[in-house]
């Protein structure tokens, strides 16, 4: 992932982890009044999501529905559904289209399903971060590859209900234990790091998973995840609003990051310890190309996002309507149609999406404001002939 990650989100710097207008409200399911004998309840059957049209959407006329094509098709060749490979298939041969014959397409291949209740967009982005090849008092984070002794351990070899289900860890004692947490790790000797960086930009690309590093000498070397210690990810935003560190409402990733910048030293390495994950990298050459995600494409900026794997696959097709900001500086709406693509540590759940913003600053500034409710829905392939 890019955030797997890119495992993992200036949003999820929101820690807790463009545009258009209000969504209607969510619709709060009731609860089935207790039966009156003494029979016991009877199961219930939860509810089959409702089909929509293109026109409930809020936006939808003023998508750039070209782009959101474009998107699909760059992208959809990861899809494992047997309806959606045949839609990419469709979009694939289309050739060039306007934005008018690229809305029919999309009309006529996908049916709206809306994802029932309401959840949480946050944003990331692939950092651009100064490093260095020896250490400094201002450079005085290493940029660790993976651990000789981290071992993944694959649940489902045990339990083929737990298939896809993995732990991390080391052996150790003769059995296999948790791996440690952040505070350990960076307790911990290190031989040969990979490079070394800003304490608060270490700690940002460990969020976002993957970036990019430019040297003194003008050299750019990629930063990819390469493994993480298996650890929760948590976020210190509320902590630090809490602590009063931040102001409420300008909890933004900007506004971590200044503040971890300005107390560097013990009290910001406490801060950035209560997160307990802790991701390893490799270094690649720089291809020039967009970030990788967990489905190992480029993610087109704008129209790729991260979500529960456990909850929607790889390379389908969503459109998101997110509203009310809750951070100062944020664009009011989200909606688009967005490709699946990755994965992170913060993204759980259903209705929860994580939005890949681009690379750079500009990108991160954006990322950083995103923390908006969440209506989604799944573009549903249609196979008619």
């Amino acid at each position: 992932m890019l955030r797997s990650v890119l495992t993992i989100a200036a949003a999820a710097l929101v820690l807790a982890a463009c545009t258009t207008t209000a969504p209607p409200p969510p619709v709060t399911p009731t609860t089935p009044a207790p039966p009156t004998d003494p029979a016991p309840p009877r199961p219930t059957t939860p509810a089959t999501p409702s089909p929509a049209s293109f026109s409930a959407l809020q936006g939808w006329n003023e998508e750039d529905h070209a782009a959101a094509l474009q998107a699909f098709r760059e992208t959809c060749g990861v899809a494992k559904d047997p309806a959606t490979a045949e839609v990419c298939r469709r979009a694939k041969t289309a050739g060039p289209v306007d934005d008018a014959r690229a809305r029919q397409f999309l009309e006529t291949n996908f049916r709206p399903e809306v994802v029932p209740g309401q959840g949480l967009l946050t944003a990331y982005f692939a950092p651009e971060y100064e490093a260095r090849m020896s250490r400094s008092a201002e450079f005085s984070a290493p940029m660790r590859g993976r651990p000789a002794d981290l071992a993944m351990l694959d649940l489902g070899a045990f339990d083929p209900s737990l298939k896809g289900k993995t732990v991390v860890g080391r052996v150790a004692g003769g059995g296999f234990v948790p791996y440690d947490d952040r505070a350990a790790i960076e307790a911990s000797p290190l031989d040969r790091p990979l490079a070394w960086m800003r304490p608060e930009d270490l700690f940002f690309l460990q969020i976002q998973g993957s970036g990019m590093l430019t040297l003194p000498d003008g050299r750019r070397v990629r930063a990819a995840f390469a493994a993480h210690n298996g650890k929760t990810f948590v976020g210190i935003a509320t902590v630090m609003r809490d602590q009063g560190l931040l102001a409420d409402g300008n909890t933004s990733g900007e506004a971590i990051r200044s503040w971890l910048a300005a107390n560097r030293g013990p009290r910001a390495d406490g801060i950035m310890q209560l997160n307990p994950r802790y991701v390893f990298f490799q270094t690649l050459p720089d291809d020039g190309r967009q970030a990788t995600g967990a489905a190992n494409v480029p993610l087109p900026a704008g129209r790729a996002i991260a979500v529960d794997p456990s909850q929607h696959a790889m390379g389908g097709l969503f459109w998101i309507d997110a509203s009310a900001p809750k951070l100062a500086g944020a664009f009011p709406t989200y909606r688009r149609a967005v490709v699946a693509l990755d994965t992170g540590g913060a993204i759980k759940g259903q209705v929860r999406a994580d939005l890949y913003m681009g690379t750079g600053q500009t990108a991160g500034t954006e990322a950083g404001r995103v923390r908006h409710d969440l209506r989604l829905w799944r573009l549903v392939p249609q196979l008619q002939p």
